[in-house]
């Protein structure tokens, strides 16, 4: 930086830069995000009449690309650039324009708070960089997010290193793995690592003479008398795989090999998945718009956790001692269920032998608060009791502690993080989407949204949570780290201010192995091809068609002139994130694709009077009102109504029957069910460029990500691809086809569940091995659980007290 800044002050560019900071000046405001300055510095290269080469190469073009941010102060002007991804520096312009110097992050705090007038000295600053300064970390940030290949390789490194120690280690952790009391893999009579490959090369010697497929349970006795206890196979042939693995790793340590190897160690047959504010039941639930997709994403984990961990106990043949795998999600209940089953405390999930949803109440404040759904801002008074309710109901309900707590959203993270402390159990911390990226300066102005959004609880609740994680499982890469041109959403605390509360100095480390980039599945039973005629009810298909096209009904608004237009569906909750009025207005001010399409948007409400809250009314009122300013009542239907998955599934289906296309069209989405949904239907999907969906598609030549804030851009590219098909109707088959497969093949709930367990099996080596630097980090999470989020839950506490909901 400090070179393009030298490059710059001797050349004639100093005058524009000087002009640019003018123009900024000039919008009598202090704080500038990138979006902002590239738009100015465009605008300032076309009024002068640069060139091209000027505007897109020049010194200070290199230097506003970089820039995320401008202050403004009398006396200077501050930059804070990022010059490649997972990398932010801050950098001073002397009001002449003389002095270009890089300053602390403490100090880019202090300004950022002199900018809201909210300077205070001497506040309290979080720093964590010094729990990661010590640990094996990543050094390329192309490798963020793919933590368990670099554990892999760090502990092959120390086995070769140290192959003593850690053939000592490997004893020790297998020595001690049991379920129940129960011995597993090996007993009392192993002494030693050198003792055990001892014996398991004697062990390897009588294997070979049994048959491939002897049953574990015709030669148990024998290799109990040698110290193997059950958990290495089922068969002979699959405990000799095993036991080659074993000493192939003290003997050879490789990546693979250890991933083998570690993968059939028998150490998960317990887990919880935490999610506390949502409506999660299965039948009947009426759901809020911010819930939906967690319920649906908990439920269906928990089935591919239950039946993975079967296949792994079968495998093991941990059968013949009678383990069974054992899922509960962990839940509150809400005794106002509004005709749902949200009341009852224990609830078996549809379509598994062991997997429960365990409902624990909130404690007794003020029922007329506790009895009813609360929303996710205003959960946190009750978390810490729900914690300790809810320990003592898992612990009866599994005879015994769980392996592995999965924590989801900032509220069931917090739970998970109380209990897997309590408890000494691994933590696996979800956040799907952080809420502090989705408000622009959220953390700035906390204090005028504190009434209403309690981020000082909600971001305490974060740093905890994530530093506190054994492992932190993400849908993509941007979710971590973003993208050149955007900073991601863990990357928005690594440091931030909180004025009048704290600072964060350093909030997370992004180049930890605890980040792992592993996307969720989608239910194949429900979405799948529409090419699979034979797994489709016609009854169904032919009342859905009426839905999308022909019915009428009170919770339907438009009608359709041209039936043969091909459709553009979107399906959404009504919310300014998700960003239907954009797509509306869009299809509103392009005639040509009018004459294409018709648009079909598929949510849960019509009418404002029908929303949860103001912004939802809001959004309800303005698309009313985009239909009608551009006449679109014969060329969109508004669906409002609650759909069952089901039935979803088959909406997609038909579009795609009708030559269709999906778009997802939100200002920001960290993942995107519905992206996925529309492409294993096979509808060839458009969608957001800000986010995990830059993920997802993989844009084949850029053709399909959409920027939400051009709607010139949008039109053109939808056109494109339309007249494309139109010019070859294969064309449409072929990208329906790839976008099929690609879901099938990268995102699909096995995968992500084989990834999952693996993880927390590596996550529990890891903490047996470097138990140390674990203790100290999460005694500094209490501390900040204690001093800081508990006294702002207490006053969100003492609101609820004293009103009715």
């Amino acid at each position: 930086m400090y070179e393009l800044a030298q490059a710059i002050s001797t050349s004639d560019e100093k005058t524009t830069l000087r002009q640019l900071i003018c123009t900024l000046r000039a919008a009598c405001k202090k704080c500038f995000l990138r979006t902002e300055i590239i738009q100015v510095f465009a605008e300032h290269c076309q009024r002068s009449q640069k060139l091209q080469c000027f505007l897109h190469s020049s010194s200070i073009s290199k230097l506003i690309q970089y820039t995320h941010e401008i202050i403004l102060e009398e006396e200077s002007t501050w930059f804070v650039v990022r010059p490649r991804i997972a990398s932010q520096e801050v950098w001073r312009l002397s009001a002449d324009l003389t002095q270009f110097e890089r300053m602390s992050l403490q100090a880019l705090l202090d300004v950022r708070d002199r900018s809201v007038n909210s300077y205070q000295p001497n506040i309290l600053e979080i720093d964590l960089s010094g729990f990661y300064k010590n640990s094996p970390n990543l050094s390329d940030s192309r490798n963020i997010g793919q933590g368990l290949a670099f554990l892999n390789r760090y502990l092959c490194n120390q086995i070769l290193t140290q192959p003593q120690y850690c053939l000592d280690i490997l004893f020790e952790l297998l020595h001690k793995l049991h379920y129940d009391g129960v011995p597993l893999l090996i007993n009392d009579r192993i002494k030693s690592g050198t003792h055990l490959a001892q014996q398991m090369r004697q062990v390897i010697s009588f294997l070979c003479q049994q048959p491939d497929a002897e049953p574990q349970k015709n030669f148990y006795f024998h290799l109990q008398e040698l110290g193997f206890e059950p958990g290495w196979g089922n068969t002979a042939a699959r405990v000799c795989e095993t036991l080659h693995l074993l000493l192939r790793l003290i003997d050879n340590p490789q990546p693979a090999i250890l991933e083998a190897f570690v993968s059939r160690i028998p150490a998960i047959f317990r887990v919880t998945l935490i999610s506390i504010h949502g409506w999660v039941a299965q039948e009947g639930v009426l759901g809020k718009d911010e819930t939906l997709g967690q319920v649906i994403y908990v439920l269906e984990q928990a089935r591919s956790l239950e039946n993975q961990l079967q296949k792994e106990i079968e495998l093991a043949g941990l059968d013949l001692l009678g383990i069974k795998p054992h899922v509960i999600i962990l839940t509150r209940l809400i005794p106002n269920c509004q005709g749902t089953f949200c009341n009852l405390p224990l609830e078996k999930i549809q379509g598994t032998e062991n997997a429960w949803i365990l409902r624990v109440p909130f404690g007794e404040y003020n029922p007329e608060v506790t009895n009813n759904w609360i929303s996710k801002f205003e959960v946190w008074p009750y978390l810490e009791k729900f914690a300790q309710d809810a320990e003592k109901e898992l612990l009866a309900q599994f005879s015994g502690k769980p392996h592995l707590i999965i924590g989801n959203y900032t509220d069931g993270n917090l739970v998970a993080f109380l209990l897997a402390r309590k408890l000494k159990v691994i933590h696996c911390n979800i956040a799907h989407s952080l809420e502090k990226p989705k408000y622009l300066f959220s953390n700035l102005y906390w204090q005028d949204l504190e009434a209403t959004y309690h981020f000082s609880a909600q971001f305490t609740a974060d740093l905890i949570t994530m530093n506190a994680a054994d492992f932190i499982v993400t849908s993509s890469y941007q979710e971590i780290v973003g993208t050149p041109d955007t900073m991601g959403q863990y990357e928005s605390y690594k440091y931030f201010t909180m004025p009048h509360l704290y600072h964060v100095v350093d909030g997370i480390d992004l180049f930890s192995p605890k980040f792992n980039v592993v996307p969720p599945g989608v239910n194949e039973e429900i979405f799948f091809p529409y090419s699979q005629k034979e797994d489709r009810d016609s009854t169904t298909r032919t009342r859905l068609q009426e839905l999308l096209f022909t019915q009428k009904d009170e919770q339907i608004l438009g009608h359709l002139d041209d039936l043969k237009k091909r459709p553009i569906l979107t399906i959404a909750p009504i919310t300014a994130i998700k960003n239907l009025t954009g797509l509306a207005e869009c299809f509103g001010k392009s005639q040509a694709l009018q004459q294409h399409c018709n648009l079909i948007i598929v949510t849960s409400k019509l009418h404002p009077e029908a929303a949860s809250n103001p912004e939802e009314a809001s959004e309800i009122q303005k698309l009313h009102n985009i239909i009608n300013q551009y006449h679109l009542n014969n060329k969109l239907r508004w669906i409002g109504m609650r759909i069952p998955s089901r039935d979803i599934g088959e909406i997609y289906r038909i579009v795609a029957d009708n030559r269709g296309i999906y778009v997802h069209y939100a200002h920001f989405e960290a993942f995107g069910r519905s992206i996925l949904e529309a492409m294993i239907s096979g509808l060839p999907t458009f969608a957001t460029q800000f986010g995990g969906a830059l993920e997802i598609i993989e844009d084949r030549e850029n053709g399909f990500y959409l920027n939400p804030t051009d709607f010139a851009g949008t039109s053109q590219k939808i056109l494109h691809f339309l007249e494309q098909c139109d010019a070859n109707p294969e064309y449409w088959l072929e990208v329906s086809e790839w976008m099929t497969e690609r879901i099938q093949h990268k995102y699909n709930w096995h995968l992500h569940t084989n990834q999952l367990i693996l993880l927390a099996k590596i996550s529990g080596f890891w903490n047996f091995v470097a138990p140390d630097d674990n203790e100290a980090r999460l005694r500094y999470m209490e501390t900040l659980f204690h001093l800081i989020y508990k006294p702002r839950a207490d006053k969100i506490l003492e609101q609820h007290m004293q009103h009715n909901y």
